[in-house]
């Protein structure tokens, strides 16, 4: 898990796609932190990509870094804990400007019975799961 994290760290910038009826979405994230054991991503209770995980909670992710990439098949679980929340505002102060802890938006998810596969055009791809 905290190869995950720094991968989509060190990326800056990932996406995520979620299913909306029939239909894919994908949008890009920049939020990957480790807490309490489980990689975590966040989002606004306001925006679509929160009501999609709602109705299907089954999400992908992908990064690339150079010739190298990553794809995490997940269960996102919603984590109301105002501790979680704090936990990524501190990770992450430029969220500061857009959530607050009382504001009732902050959509905090961890990763639950997560595959990531690390890919690179020069070696077999590698399997993590968690």
């Amino acid at each position: 898990m905290d190869r995950v994290e720094d991968f989509l760290k060190k990326a800056g910038t990932y996406y995520l796609a979620t299913v909306e009826g029939d239909q894919p979405r994908v949008r890009p994230f920049g939020t990957a932190q480790i807490i309490d054991g489980k990689l975590y991503i966040q989002t606004g209770k306001a925006k679509e990509v929160s009501k999609q995980i709602a109705a299907n909670p089954k999400i992908e992710i992908s990064a690339t870094i150079g010739g190298e990439w990553i794809r995490v098949a997940a269960t996102a679980v919603a984590d109301n804990r105002l501790e979680v929340w704090k936990a990524m505002l501190d990770a992450y102060p430029m969220l500061a400007g857009m959530y607050n802890l009382e504001d009732g938006n902050m959509h905090v998810l961890y990763l639950k019975d997560a595959t990531a596969t690390f890919y690179s055009f020069t070696g077999a791809p590698e399997i993590v799961k968690f």
